[in-house]
Order: structure tokens, then C-alpha cells, then sequence
């Protein structure tokens, strides 16, 4: 079954949205969210908080 999907807004320091944008031209993902969806994904199969 299909997970439903909620929009968030964020506030990110500008070196922190130069640095996710500097990977997302490198073409390491898609876009901005496919990034912090991907950090976020990672930081909880690490375990965190």
C-alpha cells in the first residue's frame, strides 16, 4: 500500500542549500528533496534520533 506523501518547509543555512544544490548539478540526485529525503532516510537506519 502506498505511503502518503506530506510537504514540509524547511529553513536551511545558505552553505548547507549551496552544498545540497552542488550535488544535485554533480547529478548525485534529482533534486533538493530527493536529497533530504535520502539524509533522512540514512540518518534513521543509523539510528538516530
Amino acid at each position: 500500500m502506498a505511503q502518503e506523501i506530506h510537504i514540509l518547509n524547511v529553513r536551511l543555512p545558505d552553505d548547507t542549500i549551496k552544498w545540497i544544490d552542488a550535488l544535485v548539478k554533480q547529478g548525485v540526485y534529482n533534486s533538493r528533496s530527493e536529497a533530504i529525503r535520502d539524509f533522512i532516510r540514512d540518518h534513521l537506519k543509523e539510528g538516530g534520533r
